[in-house]
């Protein structure tokens, strides 16, 4: 069955072109259009479309409230376009916070430049966020228990309150893991994708400020937005959050966040090395590299987290660590938006523990001493 399509935009040729991409495939179909926010609920309603593309900035009605308002009352995988600056990681953010899967660069140059790339990127998206629609049926937003507010002063956004719980979505239950085990960590490491941006913001959130571990978090994300993620972040976390750069030292309560385009490794003397991204690769940053890395550095020191996302970046890491003698947690089914890369993992049996995403935080912080 085809996978419906709604198309959001207040631009005429960005609508058209969007649509002709998406009605280039013959397992999507594009059941209608809107031009502003206000239009879009009015069609998801009517339309129940399986999966939205989203524009921000639109009359009437933006993005982001549109997005509020269709998770409250008919929640629906909705992907957003956006553009690659500060100001647009913010928004895409805010829109991630509303309850957004996920997001692509609108850029009009590729679409006139790279039409075949821009097609494919846009389509496989379509086709791997339809696939959380199940979930989605059981969520509200109303229902969300916000993450603690953190220290250091700092006050969370009101965007924040609007965060999706998955962890919430009635399931058939997994088999429990055991508490962890507790352990003198060198270093705790997070590699996550699609649905990342939330999830690490609620495990994060539910660290103590003395955390006593390094972090490490790899999430794959555009080099314009790494920067502005690791400062929110940081303002709602009680850890110290920061993007990684040449040179940083692990230190017990800071998280390095790889940036954006580059690869992140770490050396047995506990300092970050920023390398230029490979073009081999085809994510940069790579959980696989930093999970290496960390094998190598620490070998049975290291507790490595696969979070949320599509693909198996993560599993070669995992391997490695555990080789090494380390500790491996995965995601639960039940709570991912994608159950892609923990679930690479758990099918390599590389897992020693399956936790839903509230309970990683709590075990992280029982975890390490």
């Amino acid at each position: 069955m085809a996978v419906k399509v709604l198309v959001v935009d207040d631009s005429g040729f960005f609508r058209r072109r969007v649509s002709e991409i998406l009605s280039s495939d013959s397992n999507i179909q594009v059941v209608g259009t809107a031009t502003n926010g206000r239009e879009a609920i009015d069609q998801v309603l009517a339309l129940k479309p399986d999966v939205i593309t989203m524009d921000y900035e639109m009359p009437m009605m933006d993005g982001i409230t549109a997005v509020r308002q269709i998770m409250q009352r008919c929640p629906t995988p909705v992907l957003m376009f956006s553009s690659l600056t500060h100001e647009g990681a913010r928004v895409t953010l805010d829109a991630l916070d509303a309850g957004a899967v996920d997001y692509l660069p609108k850029n009009f140059e590729d679409i006139s430049r790279n039409p075949d790339k821009v097609k494919q990127m846009l389509c496989e998206k379509v086709h791997t966020i339809s696939r959380s629609n199940r979930r989605y049926s059981t969520f509200c937003t109303s229902s969300v228990n916000p993450p603690p507010a953190a220290s250091r002063g700092a006050v969370p956004s009101a965007s924040t309150n609007t965060l999706r719980s998955t962890s919430t979505a009635p399931a058939a239950p997994a088999a429990r893991s055991p508490a962890p085990k507790r352990k003198a960590y060198k270093l705790v490491a997070i590699g996550t994708s699609t649905g990342g941006p939330v999830a690490l913001q609620r495990v994060l959130t539910q660290l103590p400020a003395s955390f006593p571990a390094p972090i490490v978090l790899i999430q794959h994300m555009p080099a314009a937005f790494t920067k502005a993620f690791a400062d929110r972040l940081d303002k709602l976390c009680r850890i110290r959050v920061k993007e990684a750069e040449d040179g940083d030292v692990l230190r017990p309560g800071l998280a390095l966040l790889a940036p954006g385009g580059k690869q992140m490794m770490i050396d047995s003397r506990g300092a970050v090395r920023i390398l230029p991204g490979d073009d081999r690769l085809n994510y940069k940053p790579c959980v696989d590299v930093t999970f290496g890395s960390a094998a190598k550095s620490f070998h049975d020191k290291v507790l490595a987290v696969v979070l949320t996302g599509m693909g198996a970046d993560g599993r070669e890491g995992a391997r490695l660590l555990k080789q090494s003698g380390s500790q491996v947690w995965a995601q639960d089914e039940a709570s991912c938006v994608i159950y892609g890369m923990p679930m690479a993992v758990v099918k390599a049996n590389l897992s020693d523990a399956v936790y839903g995403l509230d309970e990683i935080g709590r075990n992280l912080a029982e975890a390490c001493i």
